[in-house]
C-alpha cells in the first residue's frame, strides 16, 4: 500500500506548532514500524501521484481551504478539534471564514475518513461538522521520547539559571487562546498566599504583544499585583522544556476545553504531578492520576493547585501514577493504529 502524506504544514511557520510536530512524529514512527509492502510517499499541496493508494492530509483548518474538492484517490483527513465552533464568540472567523467553512463542509463530503485525537472530537466532529460517526476514526496521540525524566543534573541547573526559575513553581505550556483559560489560571494562582511559589508560563505567544489575549494577561497580572511571581518564558527549546518539566512542582491544565491536551502527558512523562480541568478530552488523557478541577471555578483550581503544591507525598504519588499511566501512550501504537486506518480506506 501507497500512502501519499502531505508534508506542506513542514514548509510554514506550522513546522514547529501541533500540526508539524504531529506530521514529523507519524513519519518517523512509520520508518520505524517496518512494515512489508507500505510506503509513505511524502506529498505537498497539489501533488497526487498517480502511484499512491490513498492521500492523507494531516491537518484541517475550519476557516481556510486546505482540504482540496477533487479527491482522485480515496483521501482521509485528520482534524485534531473543532474548539472554534464550540466557542463561537471567541474564534470569530468573519464573513470570508464563514463562507470558507462551508466550503470546507462540503469538501469533507468527498472523503473516506477521518482521524481524530479522541473519543471527546469525535463526538464534537459528528455534533459541528455532521460527519458520519462510524467513519471518524481515534487515534490518540502520544509525546515525544524526549519527554522523560532526566538525572542530568547539569543541564537541569543549566537551564534554571538561565531562565532563572524559581524552586518552586507551577507549570503551564502552550498557546493563549480562549479555551486555554490562562486568565482563570492566573486568577486561581493569586488566591495562593504561598510567596515562594511562582507561575511559569510557556509559549511562544506570551511574549508576543501584539495578540489580543496576550495583552489582557499581561494587564491581568499587573492589576493582580503577580508582576514578581508570574514568569513569561516565551518559546524554549524541546531540550530545555524537558527540564523545565522535569523542575516543575505542579503542572496546570485548566482548559475550558481540549481535543487532547498533549503538554497534560508531556508533565505526566517527565514526572510531573498534574491539575487538569475535568472536561473534554482531558478526562480520557488525564485517567484517574491527575487533580480535576473545575475550569469555570477559580476556587477549584487554586484548591487543586494548593493540595499538590503544600503536600510533597501527594506529588510523589501523582507523579509514580502519572510515570506508569503515561506508557499507554507511545508513538509507535498511534503509527500502528493510523496504518489500521489506511488499511480500512483502501478496501
Amino acid at each position: 500500500m501507497k500512502v501519499g502524506i502531505d508534508v506542506s504544514p513542514l514548509k510554514t511557520g506550522h513546522q514547529f506548532r501541533g500540526i508539524g510536530i504531529y506530521t514529523q512524529n507519524l513519519l518517523r514512527s512509520f520508518q520505524n514500524l517496518k512494515i512489508v509492502d507500505f510506503s509513505p510517499k511524502l506529498i505537498e499541496k497539489g501533488e497526487i501521484p498517480k502511484d499512491i493508494d490513498l492521500i492523507h492530509y494531516p491537518f484541517f483548518d475550519l476557516f481556510f481551504l486546505t482540504l482540496p474538492f477533487s479527491k482522485v484517490k480515496p483521501t482521509v483527513v485528520t482534524i485534531h478539534d473543532v474548539i472554534p465552533l464550540i466557542f463561537p464568540e471567541a474564534f470569530m472567523p468573519g464573513l470570508r471564514g464563514k463562507v470558507k467553512l462551508e466550503m470546507q463542509k462540503l469538501s469533507l463530503k468527498g472523503v473516506k475518513g477521518i482521524i481524530t485525537d479522541s473519543e471527546s472530537s469525535k463526538k464534537d466532529i459528528f455534533n459541528y461538522l455532521n460527519f458520519p460517526k462510524e467513519k471518524i476514526y481515534v487515534v490518540p496521540l502520544a509525546p515525544g521520547e524526549e519527554f522523560k525524566k532526566i538525572n542530568d543534573k547539569n543541564l537541569l541547573d543549566k537551564t534554571k539559571k538561565k531562565y532563572n526559575l524559581p524552586d518552586d513553581f507551577v507549570l503551564y505550556v502552550g498557546d493563549v487562546n480562549y479555551n486555554k483559560n490562562i486568565p482563570g489560571l492566573i486568577k486561581a494562582f493569586a488566591e495562593i498566599k504561598n510567596q515562594n511559589l511562582k507561575l511559569v508560563l510557556v509559549g511562544k505567544a506570551f511574549l508576543n504583544k501584539e495578540i489580543k489575549e496576550t495583552q489582557e494577561i499581561l494587564e491581568l497580572v499587573k492589576s493582580l499585583g503577580l508582576e514578581k511571581r508570574v514568569i513569561f518564558l516565551g518559546w524554549v527549546s524541546p531540550e530545555e522544556l524537558v527540564a523545565i518539566y522535569n523542575q516543575a512542582t505542579v503542572y496546570c491544565q485548566a482548559s475550558f476545553y481540549e481535543g487532547f491536551g498533549l503538554p497534560v502527558l508531556e508533565a505526566m512523562a517527565c514526572g510531573c504531578p498534574v491539575v487538569a480541568a475535568d472536561n473534554s478530552s482531558l478526562r480520557e488523557v488525564c485517567g484517574s492520576v491527575a487533580i480535576m478541577v473545575k475550569a469555570d471555578t477559580i476556587y477549584s483550581i487554586a484548591e487543586g493547585i494548593k493540595l499538590l503544591a503544600n503536600n510533597k507525598a501527594k506529588r510523589e504519588e501523582l507523579s509514580q501514577k502519572g510515570l506508569e499511566w503515561v506508557k499507554n501512550f507511545s508513538w509507535e501504537k498511534t503509527a500502528k493504529k493510523t496504518y489500521e486506518v489506511y488499511k480500512e480506506m483502501v478496501k
